[in-house]
């Protein structure tokens, strides 16, 4: 049973799919970071996983990361959360041990693994839709919600499988194939843990909206510099786009946005964003990104109607893009949006003939692409990182992230 919008929904049962959600349990013991309650993690003593089906590898975590989208967990906004859930979707770690199915993936290799659980084999896949696929998240909640399901996600809540997550010390992943990317040893653990979402991510706001493909896709602006929305600053410079604005109000991350490959940013407490773009961008720009998703209402009117449960999701990002891209330009939604939100800008943007894309990325697409890159110097999604802690203080971690006191936050499971 869940609350939503002032209404309790009565979910469905699961629905089956291509392999089980939860692990077996070996019966040995490990460290795991674990949703408590609202703004409640702990790292406890839980079961270590094992082989659960022959397409699994277990990996030993070296490194794990702590999102933006995290910390809508943190906070119980998605009401699908269940206490002692293993948080964290990006891990970088060495296989323990394969199962006899698994033919790329071999023990002792160094992988990143994909924050997104896909089974290679559907429809969706085959198209490199990976996080639509159909075959990894039984969430009877999800298909009731959106009319259809999405792929499973580690350590994302039971609307996308509740399957374990990767802040702990082993980790369980399934279709080991399609999940994990090998990794050379010209790459840091680092580097590579931005495979897993982030960077892949910002590079997919970027594809959908065809930045850099033209000169009609050419001026981007980002709401946003988080993780993600850094990430895809550095992602609109790699593709060419001439003109790169970047919209937060943390001075901090704004200087990071700078050092990364914005041309300008606009610190929205200091200046009215449509004003400061259309003195930028007179047209308005051709793409707007959105990295920051539903949580963050900045209008006093959203403010209350989340509060009141008149609506799930706070949409002053989009509104704001809305009236700032140009005309026929292209809004792309790569910040999380899960329900439902009032005073949609849907006049502005049917009488600009605005595009809208948007979707969950996905990573197996990008990720050989852009570790290339990595390789070749071209990119070092590593810069952003400020805080390196042992996962023991995990609590710690989320609490300094979600004070936006740190922009990205490592946690080492093995100290």
């Amino acid at each position: 049973m869940h609350k939503l919008v002032g209404k309790v929904l009565h979910a469905p049962e699961d629905v089956p799919i291509a392999t089980p959600t939860q692990p077996v349990k070996t019966g040995e013991r490990m460290m795991a970071l674990t949703w408590q309650g609202t703004a409640s993690v702990k790292v406890i003593g839980v079961s270590r996983p094992g082989i659960t089906d022959e397409r699994d590898v277990i990996v030993r975590v070296a490194l794990a990361a702590v999102c933006g989208s995290d910390l809508h967990l943190y906070h119980n906004e998605l009401k699908a959360m269940q206490k002692g859930d293993i948080l964290g979707h990006e891990f970088v770690g060495t296989v323990e041990q394969a199962g006899s199915e698994v033919r790329q993936i071999q023990k002792g290799m160094r992988v990143a693994v994909s924050c997104v659980i896909a089974d290679g084999t559907c429809n969706y896949c085959k198209q490199g839709m990976f996080s639509l696929c159909d075959n990894t998240n039984p969430s009877g909640l999800m298909e009731k919600l959106f009319g259809h399901r999405t792929a499973g996600l580690f350590g994302y809540s039971h609307l996308t499988g509740g399957y374990p997550g990767g802040q702990a010390q082993f980790v369980r992943v399934p279709f080991a194939d399609v999940n994990c990317l090998p990794l050379p040893d010209n790459v840091s653990n680092e580097q590579a843990i931005f495979l897993c979402d982030n960077l892949c991510t910002g590079w997919h706001g970027n594809a959908l909206a065809n930045v850099g493909e033209d000169q009609q896709h050419s001026s981007v602006a980002i709401w946003g510099a988080g993780p993600v929305g850094l990430m895809a600053a550095l992602s609109a410079k790699k593709r060419g786009a001439t003109r790169i604005v970047v919209i937060d109000s943390v001075p901090q991350r704004l200087l990071m946005a700078s050092k990364l490959g914005a041309t300008d940013v606009i610190n929205y407490k200091e200046q009215n964003v449509i004003t400061g773009l259309h003195d930028i961008i007179p047209a308005g720009p051709d793409v707007c990104i959105e990295c920051v998703g539903f949580r963050y209402a900045k209008s006093r009117t959203h403010k209350i109607e989340k509060t009141l449960m008149l609506e799930t999701d706070a949409i002053d990002t989009v509104s704001e893009m809305a009236r700032a891209v140009r005309k026929g330009g292209t809004i792309s939604l790569i910040g999380d949006f899960f329900a439902f939100a009032n005073h949609y800008p849907i006049g502005a943007l049917m009488e600009k003939s605005v595009r809208v894309v948007g979707g969950q990325v996905f990573v197996q697409k990008y990720w050989r692409e852009l570790l290339e890159r990595i390789q070749k110097g071209e990119i070092d999604p590593s810069a952003v990182v400020t805080d390196r802690l042992p996962l023991s203080k995990g609590a710690e971690a989320y609490k300094i992230f979600d004070e936006k006191s740190a922009i990205k936050v490592l946690l080492n499971p093995a100290e």
